[in-house]
């Protein structure tokens, strides 16, 4: 990794409702010094001004006027008129929750959620989590947190109502694809320990490796299970990358180079007005012999689609499921002063052929959808197909 992007990680903004977050993305605290009154020469903020006063001059309520909500409300507003659910200004104590979230502190229903196309849903369930028990599946549209709409509200804002301490109740109101009608969820928050992986050997040789998250202990138990598989009769590998909301770049990265020529490009990060930068598969490529194919679905976001999005443009591995969620932007958390700090999007992420991730995802070679039935039956048409295709490569 270059010195430019030291002391970055990947969030991917994995909102995980929890009383931490893995976040989608990357993110800095990065102090910049700024002077006190320094507009741009050509905007004139006469009206602000002049809004402001008729505030002082004429609000009935005078104990309600709080200078410094409303300096922080027309930052949020500013911020806001960008249409860009990543980017957000954070007052002080929203600060020091939002860096207690990328802390890692475990509590909550355990899921990441994100708002596609104006639209507040839920990406992924967690494994093993109280929003996995209660039923809740990626496109999940999310309506409600207790009494409260959330078509008005910021994600961070929505994480706010939906996180809390275990044993504590939240209800969502959700609706889903093929519902008249929305229904409500009651789910008690508890303590998230998600696994990072399983694996197993089926139809004598072929390794179905359940990858959950892109955590540290993700790249350890993946490098444990390397050598388990190549200890097996294996010769082919299904790569389940279905409901993963992704974590932490490097590990996606680490994790390609078991897949990948060294120096083989796992994905781009586009910005605006500088080079592009690339970062590639370091590894010995040890399954660079094996058939493989990898499942995807409307779970899969970010980390997922980085290391499926490189898998597929490298090695024209097939992709089977579903259209992924489409979360591929990058963001930095900017500290301001008095405590308060910006987390702004400042580039997008793109496959190594060049595709754009963000809002658009990656489609399937092999398109299995996945039926109210299957779900309830606990079938698994996109693995069975995903078995068919691979005894055929």
């Amino acid at each position: 990794m270059t010195s430019q992007n030291k002391g970055k990680f990947s969030l991917f903004f994995l909102v995980i409702l929890i009383f931490g977050a893995f976040g989608l993305g990357f993110w800095t605290g990065q102090e910049y010094k700024i002077c006190d009154v320094c507009p741009p020469e050509d905007i004139n903020f006469s009206l602000f001004w002049e809004a402001y006063n008729k505030i002082q001059e004429k609000f009935v309520d005078r104990e309600k006027i709080d200078i410094q909500k409303i300096i922080y409300g027309a930052i949020s507003g500013m911020v806001n008129s960008l249409d860009d659910p990543y980017t957000v200004f954070f007052p002080p104590e929203d600060t020091k929750k939002f860096k207690e979230d990328v802390s890692g502190v475990f509590e909550g229903v355990g899921m990441q959620i994100d708002i596609k196309k104006g639209q507040l849903q839920v990406v992924a369930p967690l494994e093993g989590t109280p929003a996995q028990k209660a039923g809740l599946r990626p496109g999940d549209k999310i309506i409600k947190v207790n009494d409260t709409l959330t078509a008005e509200l910021t994600l961070d804002e929505v994480v706010s109502l939906i996180r809390g301490p275990r044993g504590t109740e939240v209800v969502l109101t959700i609706f889903r694809e093929g519902w008249d009608e929305t229904k409500d969820f009651r789910i008690v928050r508890g303590v998230i320990e998600v696994p990072s992986l399983k694996w197993e050997l089926i139809e004598d040789d072929i390794a179905y490796i359940k990858l959950y998250q892109f955590s540290k202990k993700a790249l350890f138990d993946f490098t444990e299970t390397v050598f388990e598989i190549l200890d097996s009769p294996a010769k082919k590998i299904i790569l389940d990358l279905r409901n993963n909301p992704g974590g932490l770049l490097t590990v996606a990265q680490d994790i390609a180079g078991w897949f990948l020529e060294n120096g083989d490009i796992v994905v781009i990060e586009d910005f605006r007005d500088r080079e592009d930068v690339e970062y590639k598969a370091y590894g010995n490529g040890v399954f660079l012999d094996y058939k493989i194919v990898v499942l995807i679905n409307k779970g899969s976001a970010s980390g997922s689609e980085i290391l499926a999005g490189a898998l597929r443009d490298n090695r024209d591995i097939l992709l089977i499921g579903e259209k992924s969620f489409g979360k591929g932007s990058v963001q930095e958390l900017d500290e301001l002063r008095g405590g308060s700090s910006l987390k702004i999007t400042i580039a997008k992420w793109l496959t190594p052929k060049g595709e754009l991730i963000t809002e658009t995802g990656l489609e399937p070679d092999v398109k299995v959808e996945m039926s109210i039935e299957d779900y309830e039956e606990e079938r698994d048409p996109q693995l069975d197909k995903a078995v068919e295709v691979i005894k055929n490569l």
